[in-house]
């Protein structure tokens, strides 16, 4: 089994404060720029926004994993993250990411089980694990058959 591996990303400026940014072979380039609160253009992706989607797929593919090998056949998950940029010593950074999982389940008996994935789900993203950031979870669970009826 391998244990280490590489991956790149890389980005050019394009003008003013945008640019474009590839993932890899065969990856779509995205445009960027910094936020509107840096002096950047609204309507882009922008370095904040990549961080949170980092977390956010990351999250998501790690649940995958995870609840494929429980054995644990979620009807969809949704994840919604929230960070706070704060100023301190040294310059900004993200204080803190909340993350907002919305799990459909399949059945009212699977919740406490479907609480737990999602825990370790978090316990296990690479990229939650790699950061200095507080990461908290809020989880939401409900029943397919509640969103159906409503």
């Amino acid at each position: 089994m391998n244990t280490n591996y590489r991956f790149t990303a890389n980005a050019a400026w394009t003008e003013g404060r945008r640019g474009v940014v590839t993932g890899g072979p065969g990856a779509a380039k995205l445009e960027f720029s910094a936020p509107p609160e840096f002096q950047g253009q609204a309507g882009f992706w922008t370095p904040e926004h990549f961080f949170l989607a980092a977390v956010t797929t990351c999250f998501v593919t790690t649940f995958r994993v995870i609840a494929g090998l429980s054995k644990f056949d979620a009807a969809a998950l949704e994840v919604q993250a929230e960070g706070t940029v704060e100023k301190a010593e040294g310059g900004f950074h993200f204080s803190r990411v909340v993350l907002r999982p919305l799990l459909t389940i399949r059945l009212e008996a699977d919740r406490e089980r479907a609480l737990r994935l999602l825990e370790k789900t978090e316990r296990s993203c690479l990229v939650s694990r790699s950061l200095r950031t507080e990461i908290v979870l809020e989880p939401a669970i409900v029943e397919s058959a509640m969103v159906a009826a409503s």
